[in-house]
């Protein structure tokens, strides 16, 4: 009885020692996914701040040759106008929001309002 408890603790302890070496195994081997992942979302992340600083490179060059010369504030302002005019707020509503008369949100949105002239050019045509 003595040598069979014996022997069923030997086996256990193999068991035990197989399973922690089998666990480490996968463990490591979920470790450097997990580093392959984030050295690669970490390149991402680097490639879009680049593009990002490019085109605000960009900008700032075009805005130099076009002589434009605006403060923080208004670029904020105009590109906050953009934004909810593009997403379709009233002239009215935005004015409402940005606490701005009506006719200065129409001047900021004016350059970026698209003329629909088709119809006379099809008409035209014929």
């Amino acid at each position: 009885m003595v040598w069979t408890l014996a022997g069923l603790f030997a086996i256990s302890a193999i068991l035990l020692i197989i399973s922690i070496l089998k666990n480490s195994r996968v463990a490591k081997e979920e470790h450097n996914q997990i580093d392959l992942i984030h050295i690669s979302t970490m390149k991402e992340i680097n490639a879009l701040q680049e593009s990002i600083r490019n085109i605000e490179l960009d900008m700032e060059v075009v805005m130099k040759e076009a002589g434009i010369s605006l403060s923080a504030e208004e670029k904020l302002l105009k590109r906050e106008v953009l934004d909810l005019f593009r997403r379709n707020y009233s002239v009215a509503s935005i004015a409402e929001l940005k606490q701005v008369p009506e006719n200065e949100i129409e001047l900021i949105i004016a350059p970026y309002q698209q003329v629909n002239d088709e119809g006379r050019a099809a008409a035209n045509e014929n």
